[in-house]
């Protein structure tokens, strides 16, 4: 439940890190639906979710700062990213319109690629897997890599 720590492999670094992305995803869904605020739903994320066990699975744990990371950034920053996202979109298709774990996800792709030191291509990967997993038979996955394609490519030209 905590932040790596230094004697993590790098492979069980990645998968924590790709775990809060998720929680992540399902935190700002939460608060859109919920009306509850960034440090409630973030506390009830760590202190509930963050390697527990449901239904006799153990679920996986998560890096603590990257995921407050990502949710305060979506939220500090979540008029810009949804500009930028609506940029992205086709012109008859608002964020508004947008399914909302699509729109979750998006805000928290958003949040890494304003400033962060991950490249956006992994930035893009892991979050079309996310799309992957909530959507496993449908379209969303592309579109979620063509909108988060053109958002990387807006937000951080030079890694292109």
């Amino acid at each position: 439940m905590t932040t790596p720590a230094p004697g993590l492999s790098g492979n069980q670094k990645r998968k924590m890190k790709s775990a809060s992305r998720l929680y992540a995803v399902q935190a700002l869904f939460q608060m859109e639906h919920s009306s509850q605020t960034v440090e409630r739903v973030r506390n009830e994320f760590i202190e509930h979710r963050f390697g527990a066990t449901l239904d006799g699975d153990e679920l996986q744990d998560g890096d603590i700062d990257h995921f407050a990371y990502v949710l305060e950034t979506a939220v500090n920053y979540q008029a810009p990213i949804d500009q930028m996202t609506d940029r992205a979109l086709v012109a008859k298709w608002p964020i508004a319109r947008i399914d909302p774990t699509i729109r979750a996800l998006f805000r928290a792709a958003g949040a890494e690629l304003r400033d962060t030191g991950t490249p956006p291509k992994v930035v893009i990967s892991e979050y079309v897997d996310i799309a992957r997993a909530f959507f496993p038979d449908g379209k969303e996955p592309s579109f979620t890599n063509a909108v988060l394609d053109h958002m990387a490519r807006e937000a951080r030209p030079e890694a292109f």
